[in-house]
């Protein structure tokens, strides 16, 4: 038998195996919240459960399901992996078209995570694009849909400050100039700063956003694995959130053990800063939660030493007392194994703001004001799966302050497998949710009605 044969077989038999592992013994639902209660960590092998949703596309027709009194529509549609949005002052919306960079694969570990990612329908080039789209009278469907930068290297963030456009490739910090109205840019980048990529580079999006002031950016910037198993000093300036002064160039690290930070937010009422978190594998279906938590200037959030606070994991050697001390624990946890990348908080858009001849704005009630919604991109490797939706998490005094709510669902079918994968969320100009869904490749629209 050939090697490549040889392989898929061993494949096959893994899956089969794993996938129907030691099933979970709490309810997803255990693995949320302020206060959960940890399980224990599984004295496993090295292989962790592999049993990702097959990912099959939506049927004509179909679309995921919102609580009664929204509407769900297709804003976009036809679209090449679309994982994240990003709104313009004046209405249009950005669709970033990306997926990993290539990657050399080096053995069996790397050809069965191939396999189980092409199972998870994350195996397509990346596109490297960003497409606009024009919704000049507010109605929902765009007039305008067309490629506004290509030639990036699987960007993912996006931020506007003043006339300049930021984006984030998977390796660069690159500056565009922007006109408001602009259909394309076509200008060269300009590189701000490098950024970590070396490979396999597992965790490669990098998120951006700007203060509130302009004059910073802060990027996302996940880890270079699952617990530091290339040796630590592949982690640098990884695993955190890192400060750009725009006026200077200069960059330092903001924080510090937040294993994959992807989405990041301004809460409403108090300014702080809030990022979506992946946390780590291979201690169990239910550890460790996601999480989503306010960033502290300096603050350090325990991976890969400790992990929700000071919970430490006998795994990572040598043992850190002294960063495990320094711990801090994440404000809410958002399940274990749900891959919540998105994370948006509902703006206020005053009627008076609205360009003339759109709609008012599709405002959502009253109870969603001060709350997070959460993509959650859905588990790969719990037995039965999590995530695969889009959850809020109400907010008082700029805290979490009750049960997560299922939002947006409806993205597995009968057969468990996977519709479409919720990613990157965001309010567009008339006040409706935009779900980027990268397995649909559609970006759903959430309005009140």
């Amino acid at each position: 038998m050939s090697r490549s044969a040889t392989l898929a077989v061993l494949t096959a038999a893994l899956f089969a195996t794993t996938a129907c592992g030691k099933p979970s013994e709490l309810p997803s639902a255990a693995t949320y919240g302020a206060d959960v209660t940890l399980a224990a960590p599984e004295k496993g092998g090295p292989i962790p459960t592999l049993n990702p949703a097959k990912a099959v596309g939506w049927p004509a027709g179909g679309a995921p399901a919102a609580p009664a009194g929204f509407v769900v529509t297709r804003f976009a549609e036809g679209l090449d992996h679309p994982r994240w949005l990003y709104p313009l002052p004046n209405g249009d919306v950005l669709v970033v078209e990306s997926n990993s960079p290539p990657r050399k694969k080096k053995g069996l570990t790397d050809f069965v995570a191939g396999l189980m990612m092409k199972r998870a329908g994350a195996t397509a080039p990346s596109a490297n694009r960003i497409t606009l789209l024009r919704d000049a009278n507010g109605d929902g469907t765009p007039e305008l849909k067309t490629a506004f930068l290509t030639g990036l290297n699987s960007p993912l963030g996006v931020a506007l400050v003043g006339e300049t456009l930021y984006v984030a490739n998977t390796d660069a910090v690159l500056a565009f100039p922007y006109a408001a109205g602009a259909t394309s840019i076509t200008a060269a980048g300009v590189k701000v700063t490098d950024l970590p990529a070396g490979d396999p580079n597992q965790h490669w999006t990098r998120n951006l956003l700007a203060s509130p002031d302009g004059t910073k950016l802060y990027v996302s910037v996940g880890s270079h694995s699952n617990l530091a198993e290339g040796g630590i000093e592949k982690e640098e300036r990884r695993a955190g959130i890192l400060e750009i002064d725009l006026a200077s160039k200069a960059v330092r690290v903001f924080a510090t053990g937040l294993r994959n930070p992807v989405g990041m937010a301004w809460e409403p009422t108090g300014g702080a800063l809030w990022t979506a978190v992946n946390e780590r594998d291979m201690l169990g279906n239910d550890l460790v939660p996601d999480y989503m938590t306010s960033v502290k200037d300096g603050g350090h959030y325990g991976w890969p030493w400790s992990y929700f606070g000071q919970n430490v994991d006998e795994r990572m050697q040598p043992q850190r007392p002294d960063m495990v001390a320094k711990a801090l624990k994440p404000d809410y946890a958002l399940g274990a194994h749900t891959a919540s990348l998105g994370l948006t908080f509902l703006p206020a858009i005053p009627v008076a703001e609205l360009a003339a001849g759109q709609t008012a704005p599709a405002s959502f009630p009253a109870r969603y004001a001060l709350g997070a919604f959460v993509g959650q991109h859905g588990s790969w490797n719990r037995n039965p799966v999590s995530g695969y939706k889009v959850v809020f998490v109400p907010f008082a005094a700029g805290k979490p302050a009750g049960a997560a709510e299922d939002f947006l669902t409806g993205f597995l079918d009968s057969k468990g497998q996977a519709l479409g994968r919720p990613v990157g969320v965001a309010f567009d100009r008339s006040g409706a949710l935009l779900v980027a869904d990268d397995v649909g490749n559609v970006v759903w629209r959430v309005s009140a009605k």
